[in-house]
């Protein structure tokens, strides 16, 4: 008689940093039915993080999580910002209290303040869909670029399918809630 088991549990905190450039498919449809947001693939075709709005278009606050329902970033829009300002808290397993990890500002350009003193900037492609996210502190270093997400052969899959290429030693966590505050500021999600 043959007997079923259960993959191997992967381990309870994934490590969301990497010693080599990672790329994500990122698909800005939600799993749930009748909500927005969108589904985050790995190289793998795992999916690995997802974002559900529930309410309208742009909502006020979005969640970020694993594949496990577990939050790891919550984006809170700014009620009486001029311009345009997210932060994004991290979620602790360990205390029962959100911690303000960084801070998006849309002026001209869109910036990103981190909790550690960097800064990002954002900077759109000219004429296509994508950006990329470049570290104002190490002379405009790249570390993240989204772009549509294309064949081998160059026939592009939608304007709602996405390749995000992360750059190593930086968390993709944080880089994944980046790009869905860009998404919120663009009505996207």
């Amino acid at each position: 008689m043959s007997r079923i088991y259960p993959k191997t549990p992967s381990p309870s905190s994934p490590s969301y940093i990497t010693s080599k450039p990672e790329s994500f498919t990122i698909w800005m449809k939600s799993l749930v039915f009748n909500t927005r947001g969108c589904t985050v693939y790995n190289s793998k075709g795992e999916i690995v993080y997802r974002v559900d709005n529930y309410d309208n278009k742009g909502g006020q606050e979005v969640y970020l999580m694993d594949i496990r329902g577990k939050v790891l970033y919550s984006l809170l829009q700014k009620k009486f910002s001029l311009f345009g300002c997210w932060d994004g808290y991290k979620w602790d397993d360990h205390s029962s209290e959100k911690q303000v990890w960084f801070r998006v500002r849309k002026n001209r350009n869109i910036s990103v303040s981190l909790c550690d003193g960097c800064t990002y900037q954002i900077v759109r492609m000219d004429g296509r869909l994508g950006f990329k996210i470049v570290d104002e502190d190490e002379e405009g270093a790249l570390v993240a670029e989204i772009k549509q997400k294309q064949t081998a052969t160059g026939i592009h899959f939608g304007d709602d399918v996405f390749t995000l290429t992360i750059q190593p030693h930086i968390d993709h966590s944080l880089i994944m809630a980046i790009v869905m505050v860009y998404g919120l500021i663009n009505n996207q999600i």
